[in-house]
């Protein structure tokens, strides 16, 4: 049975969480099937749903899975996390605005992915078991210097934000963060290169 209920394009923003121009980005693609109806979109919620879980097979959560060649030019982002949970979120946001993206549980599995590849973007947890975010990203811009960098955390305090824009983070995101401020902080660090 198909849900032939339609979406606004504000529905649609909301639904995905997702910006106004991913959504054009989407359409413009082809990936999200939308209507024209006079100078506005109507997107069909099955539609949406059907693209959604198609999406949802292919991401790539894994680091080990090749690089697929269609994304080759989409900007690299690495994010280091130990809670699945937000790795996953993460992962599934960033693909479906089009980026590519790889997961870690710690930062040394994010430091032997930075030996073996270029990255654009690297979003890493303040606190993870073994290493913490801050001594990752020094690590991170010993090899790579120009990496832009989010840290996201949990346990926010003014030393470690500090010590972050000192560092040369670009984005500091305290959870819990809303997918909207994912997206606009990955856009600014990356200088919305898409």
């Amino acid at each position: 049975m198909t849900d032939d209920t339609f979406l606004t394009t504000e529905e649609v923003i909301d639904y995905l969480q997702v910006n106004l121009r991913t959504v054009y980005r989407l359409i413009k693609a082809g990936k999200i099937p939308a209507v024209r109806v006079g100078r506005q979109w109507r997107f069909r919620k099955g539609d949406l749903d059907a693209w959604l879980e198609t999406e949802r097979r292919g991401v790539r959560l894994s680091p080990a899975l090749p690089q697929s060649a269609s994304r080759t030019e989409a900007p690299r982002v690495l994010v280091a996390d130990d809670e699945e949970s937000i790795r996953e979120l993460l992962a599934r946001t960033l693909a479906l605005a089009e980026y590519d993206v790889e997961t870690v549980g710690d930062a040394r599995a994010a430091l032997d992915r930075l030996r073996m590849a270029d990255y654009d973007l690297l979003i890493a947890d303040l606190r993870m078991p073994g290493m913490d975010g801050l001594l990752l990203v020094r690590e991170a811009r010993r090899m790579h210097p120009t990496l832009s960098v989010i840290i996201i955390t949990g346990y926010s305090t003014e030393a470690s934000a500090i010590e972050a824009v000192n560092l040369g983070v670009v984005g500091y995101l305290v959870k819990p963060f809303r997918v909207p401020q994912v997206l606009s902080a990955v856009a600014r660090a990356l200088g919305d290169r898409q």
